[in-house]
């Protein structure tokens, strides 16, 4: 069965202004010596969504970091996906490790926020990923595989659908997963992928996102079943984030 082609996903995450957006022009200029063998996305924050798609040339794809449940309303400083495709957004991501820590989203609201962005034509980048003590509890597959469960939509497809599994444990603790933790968590999420979908869920992207650098690209993305990277801070500049992508040529 054909693998899907590979995404690079770069989450800026609360980090640039208009003067960084340099980096995405950089990064377009890079990409245009030569195709690259995956699709390139940069999210950055919600401020340079528009400014990103006047720089982005025709090489680097412009998503979002996050969406609402709710396609409008009263909901004081929140973005809704009709917004985001407004602005000529094609992904979200959504359930960032971050976002279920900082403000407490369940795979229940996971759920909502996907759905709409599907329905509004975006693609979902659905994050999952067990903590250090639920790892350390041996409860790792559980976990991830419950939320890739509950987090995916009832009338998703697999051409608006993207999973990428977050380390949670790794953040940030010194601890570093091996290629071998990786690829029984890919392997998990791909059987749930295929539970789901039926034989065309070998065909959805599931992307590593756990401290993904040029040093250690290549390796990590020739484990089986993973289909790209969600990138932090080394996709704010375009040298590093150009770095990961070359796993790829």
């Amino acid at each position: 069965m054909a693998t899907p082609k590979a995404l690079v996903a770069g989450n800026w995450k609360m980090n640039g202004v208009t003067e960084n957006l340099v980096e995405i022009e950089k990064l377009n200029d890079l990409l245009g010596q030569g195709a690259p063998g995956c699709d390139v996305l940069i999210c950055p924050p919600f401020t340079l969504i528009h400014q990103s798609m006047q720089v982005a040339g025709d090489h680097v794809e412009i998503g979002a970091q996050d969406c609402h449940a709710n396609i409008a309303g009263a909901h004081t400083g929140d973005i809704s996906a009709a917004m985001l495709t407004d602005q000529g957004c094609k992904y979200v991501i959504v359930a960032h490790s971050e976002r279920r820590t900082d403000h407490g989203e369940t795979n229940e609201m996971v759920r909502g926020k996907a759905d709409a962005a599907q329905k509004e034509g975006l693609t979902a980048i659905i994050c999952v990923g067990e903590t250090e003590a639920e790892r350390d509890a041996g409860d790792a597959l559980p976990v991830v595989t419950s939320q890739v469960r509950e987090s995916i939509p009832a009338e998703a497809v697999v051409a608006n659908t993207v999973v990428a599994y977050e380390p949670v444990w790794a953040i940030g603790t010194g601890r570093t997963p091996t290629t071998a933790d990786v690829a029984e968590v890919h392997a998990a999420v791909r059987e749930v992928l295929i539970e789901r979908f039926g034989t065309e869920g070998a065909n959805v992207r599931i992307l590593y996102g756990g401290s993904v650098k040029p040093e250690n690209a290549r390796e990590l993305m020739s484990v089986d079943n993973v289909n790209g990277a969600l990138v932090g801070g080394a996709s704010l500049k375009a040298d590093s984030f150009y770095g990961i992508i070359q796993a790829y040529d």
